[in-house]
C-alpha cells in the first residue's frame, strides 16, 4: 500500500516537516530503510543510524528535534506513534473459498514426491519443494516457502511469508510466524500492540520440536540458521537470531532481539533476557538465567532465588566479588598466623 506523509501525520498526530505528498510504501529500520520507507527513532543511542539512514521519512521524538531530517514527523512518543502506524501496513492473511483451497491442494499434489494429508489449508502463492510431506490439519498461509525433503508434522501452522529450508523436520503443534509480543504504553498506561511486519526465516537441516513457537520479527526477520536443533516447548521471540548448529533444549524461553552464536548448547528451562548477544561455542547449563551479554566461549551457569529487584542487584554485585573477598580473607588470615 501507499500513504503520503500528510496521511501518516493525521494517523499519528505528528508535526510534519518536509514534503506532505511524499509517498511511503512500508516501514523499516533506520539501517535498512530505503527512500520509499519510513522509520522511527526514540532513543539517542540510535543517532548515528539516523544520520546515515536512507529512509524517505523518520518519526522522531520531540526531545531529538535538533536531529530531525528533511522529511520527518515530530511526536511526543515515537515508539507509540510507530506502534499505531504498523497496523496500517499489516498484510492480512487472505480468506479463501473451499474451491480455491482444493485447487491449491491439487497443484501441490502434482509436485514430485509431495504428500499432503487431509484437513490442510494452503494459502496463495505457497511454494513447496519436491519430496516434502505435510501432516494432517496443517496451515500454510500465503507466500510460505517450504524447501525440498522437509517433513511437517500434524497441526503445524506456518504463517504468511515465512520461509523454511530443505531437509527440515517440524514436529506436531509448532507455530511459526506468530505475532510477536511487542506493546507500547501511552500516557494513561494503556497498552498498544505493535503489528509485526517481519517474517521468520529458517535455514536448511533444522529440526523443531513439538509445540515450539517462533514469533515473526517486528520489522526485520527472526532467523534460525542452518543445522539448528530445537527441542519441544521452546519459545523464540521476535527478531531473535540463532546461529548455525546451535542446540536448544526443552522449555527454554528466548526474549526478543537476542542473538545467539554458532554451535551453542542451551540447556532445558533456560531463560534468556532480550537484546543480548551470546557469542559462538557457549554452553548454558539447565535452569540458568542469562541476563547479560556473553562475549567469551565457555560453560556458564547462573540462578539466584527470586527477590525484590533492588535486593537482587545488591546480591548480584556481591556474588561477582566473592572470589576477591575470599582471596583477601585468606591473605589476612595468613598474616594473623
Amino acid at each position: 500500500m501507499k500513504m503520503t506523509l500528510k496521511n501518516i501525520s493525521k494517523i499519528i498526530g505528528g508535526n510534519l516537516k518536509g514534503d506532505p505528498l511524499k509517498e511511503i510504501t512500508g516501514i523499516n529500520s533506520l539501517a535498512n530503510a530505503n527512500n520509499n520507507q519510513i522509520s522511527y527513532i526514540s532513543n539517542k543511542k540510535y543517532i548515528k543510524a539516523l544520520l546515515n539512514t536512507s529512509a524517505g521519512a523518520v518519526i522522531i521524538n520531540s526531545n531529538l528535534k535538533k536531529y530531525r531530517p528533511s522529511n520527518s514527523l515530530l511526536v511526543e512518543d515515537a515508539s507509540l506513534a510507530f506502534a499505531r502506524l504498523t497496523h496500517y501496513f499489516l498484510e492480512r492473511q487472505s480468506l479463501r473459498s473451499i474451491a480455491e483451497i482444493k485447487n491449491a491442494l491439487d497443484k501441490v499434489s502434482l509436485i514430485k514426491g509431495v504428500s499432503v494429508a487431509p484437513g490442510c489449508f494452503i494459502g496463495k502463492d505457497v511454494k513447496i519443494g519436491e519430496n516434502s510431506t505435510i501432516g494432517p490439519n496443517c496451515v500454510l498461509e500465503d507466500n510460505v516457502i517450504l524447501g525440498e525433503n522437509s517433513n511437517i508434522g500434524a497441526n503445524v501452522t506456518i504463517q504468511k511469508n515465512c520461509q523454511i529450508g530443505s531437509r527440515c523436520i517440524i514436529s506436531s503443534g509448532v507455530v511459526i510466524g506468530s505475532e510477536g509480543f511487542g506493546n507500547v504504553r501511552d500516557k494513561n498506561n494503556q497498552w498498544h500492540a505493535i503489528a509485526h511486519l517481519g517474517n521468520v526465516s529458517i535455514g536448511n537441516d533444522v529440526s523443531i520440536g513439538a509445540n515450539t513457537t517462533i514469533d515473526r520479527g517486528t520489522i526485520n526477520n527472526t532467523e534460525i540458521h542452518n543445522g539448528v536443533k530445537i527441542d519441544n516447548l521452546v519459545h523464540i521471540a521476535h527478531n531473535v537470531i540463532i546461529g548455525e548448529n546451535t542446540a536448544i533444549a526443552a522449555t527454554t524461553g528466548i526474549a526478543g532481539t537476542t542473538i545467539i552464536g554458532k554451535r551453542c548448547m542451551i540447556g532445558g528451562m533456560v531463560g534468556i533476557v532480550g537484546h543480548l548477544t551470546i557469542t559462538d561455542d557457549v554452553i548454558v547449563n539447565a535452569t540458568s538465567t542469562v541476563n547479560r551479554n556473553i562475549t567469551k566461549s565457555g560453560v556458564y551457569t547462573g540462578f539466584v532465588p527470586i527477590m525484590v529487584h533492588s535486593e537482587w542487584k545488591k546480591v548480584g554485585t556481591w556474588l561477582t566479588k566473592l572470589d576477591k573477598i575470599a582471596t583477601l580473607l585468606n591473605i589476612k588470615l595468613k598474616n594473623i598466623k
